[in-house]
């Protein structure tokens, strides 16, 4: 049963890495071309192609997260047909290796895969995206969202802060930071204060070239406004680099523990988080995914086939695969539109063709 195991794990190994790295090369001379622009746009910032293939380069990760459970079904159902073709599954069938006993044995490979997904998703990839965004930003521009940059919130026990940062720097400082005080009983605005530009510490930031405007008293009919400009001024807070980071990258480059602390971070200051969420639950079972992929192309090695029809299989194979990666992103959408539990509308792509493959898996195993 060991030579059975052996012999089926490699040979989906060999198929899944020469996927793997097709796809790979496809999407890195996409992403390739799409720089080209780049390098004639911003030459003069010594932007050059040298440093577009770095860029490039740092997408792998993120790409090979994204494709992985679409190569492992690819490479599956194809090592699963082919061996159906040549017979070979027959005799594997007949020396012992039964429909359950198959099954354990792609899903012993598929937790390998699963663990490889979630390191690359939680490790690599977030770490080469962010070397890729201050390569970007070290010759493209600062880190921002749109032009109004991003918002978040802080509190404490009698005020409360809405926060503006219009971009993070390739050197980790804040660029032309903007912040509201409030009172927490009638939510008055209490001060005002615009910074040029400022650095993370422990517990605080340290703003330079600071305007603070301070409402001096309330009940007059036009209030007094204090306006002071300060070289350096230090705002005592809980936010941090990772959580400013959060709000400026998309959701899905993130590590897993830094969306939760997020998340922790929006709820207890009132905001949604709800897009996060979903994107933390979808972290959570993609990777698991993996699993549902063996399962789904283990029902082709009981199939019937004929000489040279494997590619037609394979082709299916990719459109399911396909169809899985466009049905993640649509219930991601809907869910968050909608207001869906989080977990569900993760959870309900690989629900639903873990359903539909075990339905076959049974169907053709009872036939037989």
């Amino acid at each position: 049963m060991r030579t059975i195991r052996h012999l089926i794990h490699a040979e989906v190994l060999r198929a899944v890495g020469f996927i793997a790295l097709a796809f790979l090369a496809l999407f890195f001379f996409f992403d390739l071309v799409d720089e080209l622009g780049a390098i004639d746009q911003h030459a003069l910032r010594g932007y050059s192609l040298a440093h577009a293939l770095l860029y490039v380069t740092l997408q792998v990760p993120n790409h090979l997260y994204e494709l992985l459970p679409i190569a492992v079904l690819i490479g599956t159902i194809y090592v699963m047909a082919r061996l159906a073709e040549s017979s070979e599954y027959t005799i594997l069938r007949t020396s012992g290796l039964g429909p359950l006993q198959a099954l354990r044995t792609l899903l012993a490979l598929g937790l390998a895969f699963v663990v490889l997904t979630f390191a690359v998703g939680d490790y690599l990839a977030p770490a080469a995206n962010q070397a890729a965004k201050n390569l970007q930003a070290r010759f493209l521009g600062d880190i921002t969202v749109g032009r109004t940059g991003a918002w978040m919130k802080d509190r404490t026990d009698t005020r409360n802060y809405s926060v503006n940062v219009g971009a993070l720097r390739p050197d980790g400082s804040l660029g032309t930071v903007r912040i509201f005080e409030f009172s927490n009983q009638d939510q008055r605005l209490l001060s005002t204060t615009r910074a040029a530009s400022g650095r993370f510490a422990a517990g605080a930031w340290e703003l330079q070239d600071v305007e603070r405007r301070e409402l001096a008293t309330v009940d007059a009919p036009l209030p007094e406004i204090g306006i002071q400009h300060l070289p350096e001024w230090t705002w005592h807070t809980g936010i941090t680099m990772d959580m400013v980071t959060a709000a400026l990258l998309s959701p899905d480059r993130m590590q897993t523990l830094d969306l939760f602390h997020y998340i922790n971070h929006l709820q207890s200051n009132g905001q949604s988080a709800q897009r996060y969420q979903i994107e933390f639950w979808r972290k959570v079972f993609y990777p698991i995914s993996c699993l549902v992929m063996m399962v789904l192309a283990l029902p082709f090695a009981y199939l019937h086939f004929r000489s040279g029809n494997i590619a037609g299989y394979v082709f299916l194979g990719v459109l399911v695969g396909i169809s899985f990666f466009l049905l993640n992103n649509v219930f991601g959408f809907i869910g968050n539109l909608r207001d869906w539990e989080p977990w569900l509308a993760a959870a309900a792509p690989g629900l639903l063709y873990s359903a539909l493959s075990l339905g076959a898996f049974s169907w053709l195993v009872l036939r037989q």
